[in-house]
């Protein structure tokens, strides 16, 4: 492994450890608590995805769904969001990683009310397919833009 891949992933690790929100990471996905509500918070993360330039694809109402067949679910609220400019250099390295994009951002409720975005870590993702050291900048922006819209919609 090159040394300046090494320092960029301590770099990462750094960073998440420092965050200020408290978060958790298990297999690629982190999950942080939100300071709102679950619309609010869904309301913040699209803003803040629209307002780094990004394309929302699509929201999906989990909850909604099920509620439409009977069932009863917390809200669980999913959005689909990115931009060609980003994924489009980890599809050229592995194209298998179409699979996991466009990006995607999960909001939801859990049994105590607590409040809890997720979302796949941009570097799990790129060993998940094999992405190459070209694409090195493509994960690293990913990860820094995800990093920041995520505090940005949990944080006060």
């Amino acid at each position: 492994m090159k040394l300046s891949i090494l320092i960029r992933i301590l770099v990462l690790i750094a960073a998440t450890c420092s965050w200020e929100t408290q978060a958790m990471a298990a297999d690629g996905l982190i999950t942080i608590k939100s300071s709102f509500g679950p619309e609010d918070t869904m309301k913040r993360l699209e803003a803040e995805v629209k307002a780094k330039g990004l394309t929302v694809f699509a929201r999906v109402d989990h909850a909604a769904g099920a509620a439409a067949v009977g069932l009863p679910l917390r809200p669980t609220d999913l959005i689909i969001f990115g931009n060609a400019k980003g994924g489009t250099p980890l599809m050229q390295q592995a194209q298998t990683v179409g699979i996991d994009l466009p990006l995607k951002a999960l909001v939801w409720q859990d049994e105590q009310g607590a409040t809890w975005l997720s979302y796949n870590d941009p570097a799990y993702l790129a060993g998940r397919h094999g992405v190459g050291e070209p694409a090195t900048a493509a994960v690293t922006a990913m990860t820094g833009a995800l990093h920041a819209i995520a505090t940005k919609a949990t944080t006060p």
